[in-house]
């Protein structure tokens, strides 16, 4: 008899989340959260990681005989299969080959699996979300960056160490900028919440007719996705144009993965996917006019409906199937 009682947990550049998930209702029915502080070290962090779950299941009145395991996930590469954290660009210390799996099982006496953060948020949308019921999709995660994942035959692609799935680096324009991730031309560098954010702050330097330099009091620090959005929706053209741009090179993106894999949904999640439609419609626009030799109408593209849970259920939903296996 398995337990129905798995934790998802994120270590993320800033925070700590952790989540108790009932997985036979995919409801996440305690959480708590603590600051990484990422500067005392790993060996330190994952004492906090520890701490914090153990906490939480207390809190819920659990016991651990009745939690079947612990789904982590990081920002940056990992080796799955190993456990071990390969290298995590945001977080300061020695994240180089730090066995994390071993050492956070040390802590817990349950088993610990690990994933990448939007694998995790892409497993939680298929299983629980906006991708439930199809055998065949992708995730995109716009934010900072943008992040990816891919589910095919009902498994997610985890392939090459589980790097497999970086839909945020695939290339939109081979002369374009430098990406953080060393590459040019990634879509992560036209679409991200700060690529959004610099056509806004260009578009007021250069004196451009908008709103968006307005809605700040002409602070351009403040300038965001968000204040973007905020400009378009009021119905300003430069705001709507630089919202169709990021769309477009989004649709270009997800027709590039598309092709290869033959999704039946494509779910857009993440800070900047909460402009909604300003972003939705011109991905789906520029899909329909260059997606010529698959069925673009086959391919829905529709928003994440699970928020900051989906990879909190995701790790969960993880932890549970690495388990069974």
């Amino acid at each position: 008899m398995h337990t129905q009682y798995y934790v998802g947990c994120d270590l993320g550049g800033t925070n700590i989340k952790a989540g108790l998930v009932d997985l036979s209702t995919g409801q996440v029915i305690a959480s708590r959260d603590t600051k990484t502080l990422s500067y005392l070290g790993h060996e330190a962090v994952i004492g906090r990681i520890a701490n914090l779950i153990t906490e939480m299941v207390a809190e819920a009145g659990f016991e651990w005989s009745q939690i079947g395991g612990v789904g982590l996930s990081a920002p940056g590469r990992l080796d799955i299969e190993k456990g071990l954290t390969s290298f995590i660009p945001n977080l300061p210390g020695h994240w180089i080959n730090v066995p994390i799996k071993a050492l956070l099982e040390s802590h817990l006496k349950v088993p610990v699996y690990i994933m990448n953060d939007v694998r995790a948020i892409t497993y939680g949308e298929w299983a629980f979300g906006a991708g439930k019921g199809v055998d065949c999709m992708l995730c995109l995660a716009i934010g900072t960056g943008i992040g990816g994942g891919v589910v095919m035959n009902n498994q997610l692609v985890l392939n090459q160490g589980g790097t497999a799935g970086e839909l945020g680096h695939i290339t939109v324009d081979f002369h374009g900028p430098k990406c953080g991730c060393g590459n040019y031309g990634c879509v992560e560098t036209f679409a991200s919440g700060p690529a959004i954010a610099a056509m806004g702050l260009k578009a007021v330097v250069q004196g451009q007719a908008t709103k968006i330099g307005e809605l700040v009091n002409y602070d351009l620090n403040k300038i965001t996705a968000h204040v973007i959005a905020t400009a378009a929706e009021a119905g300003d053209a430069v705001a709507l144009d630089i919202w169709n741009t990021a769309g477009a090179y989004v649709g270009v993106a997800i027709m590039n993965a598309a092709l290869v894999v033959g999704p039946k949904r494509v779910v857009v999640t993440g800070g900047v996917a909460a402009a909604g439609e300003l972003l939705l419609r011109p991905i789906r626009e520029e899909m329909r006019r260059r997606m010529i030799i698959m069925p673009a109408d086959q391919v829905e593209v529709v928003p994440g409906e699970l928020g900051n849970d989906a990879g909190i259920i995701g790790l969960a939903v993880w932890a549970a199937h690495k388990g069974d296996l």
